[in-house]
């Protein structure tokens, strides 16, 4: 049975690794390692996700609401039960394992926080999508089905205290060979970044 998750006050992950760690490590804030990858086959790839976590996962529908900023990348996350989450990140746009670092906080007027974001910095775009969270260990399994972009995988390992990135990317590594994934799927950036190269109006 498929479980419908309140992310109201659920922490969200997002965070990666690649290239000279030091460039990106920020101790002071969270931090994950994690991968994105385009899906060819989304029904072959949620199995193995299943098998891999023993549950039928999670579904989230979310929509972000990304706005401009000098560093970085800050969204809105509005969920379905009229929550929301304010997030800033930070990760260097290479394909792979990549340490992110990032920032949240929870909000219970999302539309109202978007209007003042939209008014104070201006909005880069939206994008819509419907997740399906499944849990493996210390990662989290996103399989994504994005509005006018398609199936994607996102792997998002969460650091424990004490572990290095190196550690988190073994694991993402190991993930990815028992998802199926393989290295041309590999995308760099966000889904907003590909709606823009796409050039879609969002």
């Amino acid at each position: 049975m498929i479980r419908r998750e309140s992310p109201g006050t659920r922490r969200t992950l997002c965070s990666s690794y690649h290239g000279p760690l030091r460039r990106f490590a920020r101790p002071e804030m969270p931090s994950n390692v994690e991968v994105k990858a385009a899906v060819r086959n989304v029904e072959l790839l949620s199995q193995r996700a299943k098998e891999l976590s023993k549950s039928e996962g999670t579904v989230i529908h979310q929509h972000d609401t990304f706005f401009k900023v000098p560093q970085g990348r800050l969204k809105l996350r509005k969920f379905t039960d009229g929550t929301g989450q304010m997030i800033f990140y930070e990760r260097p746009d290479l394909d792979g394992p990549k340490l992110s670092n990032y920032s949240i906080t929870v909000t219970r007027d999302p539309d109202g926080l978007t209007k003042v974001l939209s008014d104070a910095l201006g909005v880069l775009g939206t994008v819509e999508k419907e997740r399906h969270l499944f849990l493996v260990g210390q990662t989290r399994v996103h399989v994504d089905t994005v509005k006018d972009l398609g199936h994607f995988m996102e792997l998002e390992v969460v650091m424990k205290e004490g572990q290095n990135a190196e550690e988190g990317e073994t694991i993402a590594q190991q993930l990815m060979e028992h998802l199926g994934v393989e290295k041309d799927d590999l995308i760099v950036g966000a889904y907003m970044d590909l709606l823009q190269k796409k050039g879609m109006k969002c």
